[in-house]
């Protein structure tokens, strides 16, 4: 006799402070569990194109992003991120370049007191 369900913990953290809570995943007879799967018979999403999670990277397993047919094994935690409120590339470009700006005001300041 096979299993026909999975023990899985769903972390929900779309909702600001995250919430903990465990699932069945069922399973049809020698199929593997996916992501997907999970996502669909929580009712969070109803197929890979759902607006709900068109954004890239909203779910993954153990803080590790993963796609839509990633396999969940028993025990596993899909995590359920929230939007990013800034984009942490712009913010990095941002302060280099205002790390570069005062390198250059720096620089001009040395040139002007060795003129004096």
């Amino acid at each position: 006799m096979a299993n026909n369900a999975i023990k899985i913990f769903i972390c929900d953290a779309r909702d600001g402070k995250p919430i903990l809570k465990a699932f069945q995943l069922k399973l049809a007879e020698g199929e593997i569990p996916s992501l997907g799967q999970a996502l669909i018979q929580l009712g969070i999403a109803s197929s890979a194109e759902d607006p709900v999670l068109a954004r890239k990277g909203c779910f993954g397993v153990f803080g590790k992003r993963k796609d839509w047919d990633s396999p969940i094994y028993e025990g596993d935690r899909l995590e359920l991120y929230s939007p990013l409120l800034i984009d942490p590339k712009t913010v990095r470009r941002k302060k280099a370049n205002q790390n570069q700006d005062a390198k250059f005001q720096a620089a001009a300041a040395k040139r002007k007191a060795r003129r004096l």
